[in-house]
């Protein structure tokens, strides 16, 4: 008799997203005439730019005419847009097209990228932060089961206030390590001399780290890191994933790219052959229009849309974070990431609810990211601006002083 993966028994109840949705939803039956503002959300609201749709409108009409390609294309992803993601976003990082493979989504390739790693490896994982580190590790058998609000054999990373959240180096070795920066929920990112401990302690632990940098194009704070790469070692002991979601608007066309340098090996293996392989036996391949979508962004005309779109969310930031502070709140973040990590005056739940039912507000609990977020929600600045300065007009007819 086929049997289950025991594993999905160790999930919690469900994944934070649909949770908030079914709320929402609630909500709406209950009062179907309300107007929610949506400051919860975590995907883009502004149109494709124009050199992009171009490039991608083109790219579907060659299909009309070459055969070769609409044929399958390398599950790796095609040459021009890897040599133009070495150039533009590795140049003098020693990063070349080879070490560059092109997928549909950042967050496939984060939950994937564990099953090159043995299932008894020590998982180190900030709390909070995205879910799918945690989730996709559980369905791997790696974790054990969930008690207490955490997951037995998960070396947690503490991101608290009194840390300015960055991540504490465990007291333990550990195997796998888990990073993002700016770190999604609590819109922090690790300066140079944060994350150059975290590969030095990877180097000394035979550890590898995988890097999140799906927010990077946010980054303005001086000396902080683009890229892991720019950590002398890094490129021995960690693996970056990117995405053009949040930075091109590409979340519903789903393409980003996770780089795995030739110099990294675990058990004189190389872990670039290992992705290799997996891509080949499990991946099809982006589409060519979508790929070729990317490689617009690497245009004058693409670099300077997205400049554009990238300096409009950062205008939306500080008008979020400027009506947050004139209403008395406490908060992180909304510097070097689209998100405002708020304190809560109550736990994360009961605050969520608070706002939704009060002011017909959406945000995301905190708790939702890990037992650290306890206490704070999320708010986030890709909401449309109308939007964020109609909520923060909500919120400061309802709460007058700060929330300590």
């Amino acid at each position: 008799m086929v049997k289950l993966n025991s594993n999905f028994g160790k999930l919690t109840s469900s994944y934070l997203f649909p949770q908030i949705e079914k709320k929402v939803s609630d909500l709406k039956a209950r009062s179907p005439s309300s107007e929610i503002i949506n400051l919860g959300i975590g995907d883009i609201t502004k149109p494709l730019p124009e050199p992009i749709v171009k490039a991608i409108v083109d790219a579907i009409l060659e299909l009309e005419n070459d055969v070769s390609k609409a044929r399958y294309g390398p599950s790796i992803g095609f040459s021009f847009l890897r040599k133009a993601i070495a150039k533009n976003d590795y140049l003098d990082l020693g990063i070349d097209e080879n070490d560059i493979f092109i997928s549909n989504g950042a967050k496939c390739d984060i939950a994937n990228i564990q099953e090159l790693f043995d299932t008894d490896s020590i998982v180190a994982i900030c709390d909070p932060t995205y879910p799918v580190y945690v989730d996709s590790n559980v369905i791997a058998g790696r974790t054990g089961f969930y008690q207490d609000g955490k997951y037995q054999k998960i070396v947690y990373l503490p991101c608290e206030e009194k840390n300015n959240f960055f991540p504490k180096i465990p007291d333990v070795p550990v195997d796998l390590i888990y990073l993002c920066s700016p770190n999604n929920p609590t819109g922090t990112a690790l300066p140079y001399d944060e994350l150059k401990k975290w590969v030095d302690y990877a180097i000394q632990n035979k550890a590898v780290i995988i890097f999140d940098g799906a927010y990077e194009a946010f980054i303005n704070t001086k000396n902080t890191p683009h890229s892991i790469y720019e950590i002398e070692g890094a490129k021995k002991c960690a693996i970056e994933i990117r995405s053009f979601s949040k930075k091109a608007g590409f979340t519903g066309l789903r393409c980003s790219y996770t780089v795995v340098p030739h110099e990294l090996k675990v058990q004189n293996t190389s872990i670039r052959e290992c992705w290799v392989r997996r891509c080949e036996t499990k991946f099809g391949g982006v589409p060519y229009p979508i790929q070729m979508g990317a490689l617009a962004t690497y245009s004058d005309k693409g670099k300077q849309s997205i400049d554009t779109i990238i300096s409009e969310y950062v205008d939306q930031m500080k008008t979020l974070t400027s009506g947050l502070k004139s209403i008395g709140w406490k908060f992180y973040g909304g510097v070097d990431a689209p998100y405002v990590w708020v304190k809560a005056p109550s736990s994360s739940w009961e605050f969520f609810d608070e706002l939704l039912t009060k002011a017909k507000i959406i945000s995301i609990p905190g708790a939702g990211f890990g037992s650290y977020g306890e206490g704070y929600i999320r708010l986030s600045a890709f909401a449309p601006k109308e939007h964020i300065e109609t909520a923060l007009n909500r919120l400061s007819g309802i709460y007058t002083c700060a929330t300590q």
